[in-house]
């Protein structure tokens, strides 16, 4: 999945970024205050783009290619 896509269904899901990483970008979820990290590569694994909205509590079913 491109970064950028998963960028796009985080900020749709209500997640902001904290903080820019020197690799990673930090994002949070607000209403749950979950924390999460997104590698700043092209292309992020669906597997490891799952873990990422697992993480700040949105539905990985959404995640996709």
């Amino acid at each position: 999945m491109k970064r950028s896509a998963l960028e796009r269904l985080l900020r749709e899901a209500g997640a902001e970024i904290k903080r820019e990483g020197s690799r990673h970008t930090i994002w949070i979820n607000p209403k749950t205050g979950q924390k999460s990290e997104v590698p700043r590569h092209a292309e992020i694994k669906k597997f490891t783009a799952r873990g990422i909205c697992k993480d700040l509590g949105i539905d990985p079913q959404k995640v996709t290619n």
